[in-house]
């Protein structure tokens, strides 16, 4: 393709199923602003502004982020979310049954640069996930810095997301059978590696997911989502160059980084922040057992550790292996495990 060259998207001619997938997407996109720049628009009514100084306190000593949210099923189903999922398309697919009297803990690969196959699929029942699963209930699990903003994290609890903090997931694992979380493995460092045709996943040393696994006897199901890193492009960052010492910073001081990615436009197909419409497969592996702790055993040990994520490991390799050549033709390598 020229760089120089911007295709334009037709003004008429394309169906009105598309631009609602369109506008769906963008309203996910923008869902932070709109909700920030509302939230200050409703100061400018001063008979307001008591509500609005309640609500603002009760956002900094609400405790719902980190014990399973205020979830509101309908949310998960408004139409809405059925545009957003079929713009890629997104698509779920079961490798085995989950048992609804276990807990479970589903680890999603890769993060990609936003994770929108994990919201598509997990967040909403836009793919029907209660369908394919009957009895589990999945909680997203995201940053707890997001329920600060305003509106949007009335939202977003609405959908079953809750914080990824250790109190937030024990709470979820022990609120009763069925109730399961997904966590996003390789989280913000990951992101840094998410490009067409690569699949970097930053895993050998996250065993935290793994050691609450254990704890709360719950079992571990890998998921592997085919077409997350497609649909964005990335700015180089290799490993030494001044973009990646940044962004490696900025992660370690905010806990959390900015990949430089950019995609198509609502109106182009090559300038922007919308994501390519590309395919995205998630496929949700077989639970891996965990091993009991003693009675006087609070922790698991070191080799109960590196033998359940020796199992996770080959569990995630096989379902890639499986549908790599299905999903994945364009690849440009084989699936890599990072530190």
């Amino acid at each position: 393709m020229d760089h120089h060259h911007v295709r334009w998207a037709p003004i008429r001619g394309i169906p009105i199923e598309r631009r609602l997938q369109m506008l769906a997407v963008c309203t996910w996109i923008s869902l932070v602003f709109i909700c920030v720049v509302f939230y200050l628009y409703l100061f400018t009514f001063p008979f307001l502004w008591s509500l609005l100084i309640a609500y603002t306190t009760f956002i900094f000593f609400d405790t719902a982020p980190e014990s399973g949210g205020r979830r509101f099923e309908g949310a998960r189903h408004w139409l809405i979310w059925k545009y957003f999922a079929s713009y890629f398309p997104v698509q779920l697919i079961k490798e085995h049954d989950l048992d609804p009297s276990k807990n479970y803990v589903l680890g999603y690969h890769p993060h990609g640069i936003i994770s929108m196959g994990a919201f598509a699929n997990f967040a909403t029942e836009a793919t029907g996930f209660s369908k394919l699963f009957p009895g589990i209930t999945p909680s997203l699990l995201t940053l707890v810095s997001n329920f600060r903003i305003p509106l949007y994290r009335d939202l977003i609890m609405s959908l079953g997301i809750a914080g990824v903090s250790r109190p937030s997931c024990e709470a979820i694992l022990s609120s009763g059978p069925g109730r399961s979380i997904v966590i996003v493995v390789g989280g913000a460092a990951e992101s840094l590696h998410a490009r067409p045709g690569v699949a970097d996943l930053v895993l050998r040393k996250r065993l935290g997911f793994i050691r609450l696994a254990i704890k709360q006897k719950a079992e571990l199901v890998p998921v592997f989502s085919f077409g997350e890193n497609e649909i964005y492009e990335q700015v180089d960052n290799d490993a030494g160059s001044k973009l990646y010492h940044v962004q490696k910073k900025m992660k370690k001081m905010l806990g959390f980084t900015m990949p430089l990615f950019h995609a198509r436009g609502i109106f182009n197909y090559d300038v922007g922040i919308i994501p390519f419409r590309h395919q995205i497969a998630t496929v949700v592996g077989k639970p891996i057992p965990v091993p009991e702790l003693a009675e006087d055993q609070t922790e698991p040990t070191k080799e109960q550790l590196l033998e359940v994520q020796r199992q996770y490991i080959e569990e995630l390799q096989n379902i890639y292996d499986k549908y790599k050549d299905v999903y994945a033709k364009d690849r440009k390598q084989e699936l890599r495990l990072m530190d």
